[in-house]
């Protein structure tokens, strides 16, 4: 492919109904949609999302893989999936208590590339709002599937209240629910395994033994240590978890800004998606793309560097992927230890 395919592309989303979804996709973030549905999620940024901008329009993100290989990816091998899904959720109601395998675990019993680790970023809460991370010290397995049997497994876990700007991280391996009323960013490797464990009587199938064999007792859940805030005149970023599977930052900005990336640097491929307001991305290649709330870009790791115009003010995530070995993020469980680090 030549240099004038290699521009910021707009994604098509992937709009999944749920039984616990609610309304604010459709009616805060202009998805498409009844919005009388229960829409719980909307897929931003994953391996069959369509280009909407530009001469690659209609090409999937698979299809880029395997035509731009590094010139998207960066050092990645392009046969394998596109490592990042990033999606809106809207937890009208509580979500099913489910855990996901990692990576050894989902090679080895569902021959896939990846198992799943993800992070929630709390883009609203109301009040109440609450998350379920992991059981409760001490907790056994055999306790478990006897409290999903006598229907009160939701209390085995440890309950959390989030507020807007939380940032949650889910490692593989952790058993998980998301109350309802919350709006959540999730950025997850590009996996889709879920083993529901409980589901609060619904009559949804569900995959205790797998769920059981592929649960940690000791994981790195918990709310993120935000990283350290660096302003300059008109803008803001904030490293809000860096984790073995991706990194995320938050972007304020109020006036024009060039990203640039590093030379002589290794590079990731960048999924942006904006959480408010409105903006202009110019490149050198393409037209100019129109970032709006609710929308995601992709930038090809080859892109060299790019014009973010906000109109007046824009707020969005960067998704990227590490491109060297770190470890896992600070995190704390206990609301009363959060609060006291924060101060």
């Amino acid at each position: 492919m030549n240099d004038l395919q290699l521009y910021p592309y707009v994604l098509q989303p992937k709009m999944a109904p749920a039984i616990w979804g609610g309304d604010a996709l459709v009616k805060t973030f202009g998805k498409h949609g009844d919005p009388d549905a229960k829409m719980g999620e909307s897929w931003e940024c994953w391996d069959e999302n369509h280009v909407l901008n530009g001469p690659l329009a209609g090409r999937s993100i698979a299809m880029l893989r395997a035509d731009l290989g590094a010139q998207l990816l960066g050092d990645l091998d392009p046969a394998q999936i596109f490592p990042i899904l990033t999606k809106f959720i809207d937890a009208r109601a509580s979500l099913s208590v489910q855990v996901h395998p990692d990576d050894a675990y989902a090679q080895r019993v569902e021959h896939q590339q990846n198992g799943k680790t993800e992070c929630w970023y709390i883009l609203r809460a109301e009040r109440g709002a609450q998350i379920g991370l992991g059981l409760k010290p001490g907790t056994r397995k055999s306790e478990v599937e006897a409290a999903i049997c006598e229907h009160r497994m939701e209390h085995l876990l440890n309950w959390i209240d989030v507020h807007e700007g939380d940032m949650i991280y889910v490692d593989a391996g952790t058993v998980h629910a998301i109350g309802g009323g919350a709006v959540i960013v999730e950025t997850q490797q590009n996996s889709d395994t879920t083993y529901r464990l409980y589901d609060y009587g619904r009559p949804r199938e569900l995959h205790i033994e797998d769920g059981l064999s592929a649960t940690k007792e000791q994981t790195h859940a918990g709310k993120v240590i935000a990283g350290q805030r660096q302003t300059e005149q008109g803008k803001e970023q904030v490293n809000l978890v860096t984790s073995p599977c991706f990194i995320v930052d938050h972007f304020t900005m109020k006036r024009p800004w060039e990203f640039r990336r590093p030379r002589h640097a290794k590079t990731s491929v960048w999924c942006l998606i904006a959480t408010r307001g409105c903006g202009v991305i110019e490149s050198d290649n393409g037209a100019p793309v129109t970032f709006t709330s609710g929308e995601a870009v992709v930038i090809p790791a080859a892109v060299e560097k790019f014009l973010l115009k906000p109109q007046w003010e824009l707020e969005f995530l960067c998704a990227s992927l590490p491109v060297e070995k770190v470890e896992q993020p600070a995190t704390v469980l206990l609301e009363q230890a959060f609060s006291t680090l924060q101060r």
